[in-house]
């Protein structure tokens, strides 16, 4: 069983920064690849970005290549959504999902353990 927290969501201007953080409970988490996925008020769950258990595999959305960087630090449990030049399009709850066996790790249904969502507003 794996236990997501999501924190660093916030308020910021387009052009603006934020930085997302998942903690993740368990001893087994760098057993784990992790996602982010976004939902905006009355659109689907999107995919944004993941990251194998190592590291050293990464995805991106078009839609945020060249602006969000995901990362993780196994020691501390924890992924990281380091987002920059953020647009008024990427208001959204942001979730961070895990899961050990991620066959594309950017479906959503992929994903068994997910936190409770962080909210990024991105004002113009």
């Amino acid at each position: 069983q794996v236990q997501l927290v999501e924190s660093g969501g916030g308020l910021v201007q387009a052009g603006g920064s934020l930085r997302l953080s998942c903690a993740a409970s368990g001893r087994t988490f760098s057993r784990y690849g992790m996602g982010w996925f976004r939902q905006a008020p009355g659109k689907e769950r999107e995919f944004v970005a993941a990251i194998d258990w190592s590291g050293g595999e990464t995805h991106y959305a078009d839609s945020v290549k060249g602006r969000f960087t995901i990362s993780r630090d196994n020691a501390k449990n924890t992924v990281y959504l380091q987002m920059n030049s953020l647009k008024v399009e990427d208001s959204a709850v942001y979730y961070c999902a895990a899961d050990r066996f991620l066959p594309t790790m950017t479906r959503g249904v992929e994903y068994d353990y997910w936190g409770q969502g962080t909210q990024v507003t991105v004002s113009s």
